[in-house]
């Protein structure tokens, strides 16, 4: 796998790592910062919501670690990196749909440039 492919994973698991953390911890802290049109009056009642989402970010996170570090086989460390990144994709696309158009770029176009480059540069070493 090519060292600009690895990196881009890595943002990918990064960015939801962090997403994890945020939404299963710092909801209501950071939250009404980050969510100003969101009621500010609604972050306690959907904390454990926002919690459930977190743990399922931090799955796409996780995923993306274990093509990343823990497969050894080129093949499959491609495979399941474009599988995990082609759902972080598409819950970006739905998430910028439904949600906030900035959630496009914060996680659709990272994993969409890390899938392109998987897809380009092929060839290559773990």
């Amino acid at each position: 796998m090519h060292i600009l492919s690895k990196t881009l994973i890595g943002l990918v698991a990064l960015i939801h790592s962090y997403i994890l953390v945020f939404e299963m911890f710092l909801w209501q802290s950071r939250g009404p910062k980050v969510f100003s049109s969101f009621p500010p009056d609604l972050f306690e009642p959907t904390t454990a919501m926002a919690a459930n989402q977190g743990l399922y970010n931090g799955f796409l996170a996780a995923g993306l670690v274990w093509a990343l570090v823990f497969i050894k086989d080129v093949t499959w460390k491609r495979n399941v990196a474009l599988f995990f990144l082609s759902c972080v994709a598409v819950a970006g696309l739905y998430g910028a749909m439904t949600v906030s158009q900035s959630i496009l770029f914060v996680q659709t176009v990272p994993a969409v440039l890390a899938i392109l480059s998987l897809m380009i540069l092929k060839r290559g070493k773990t």
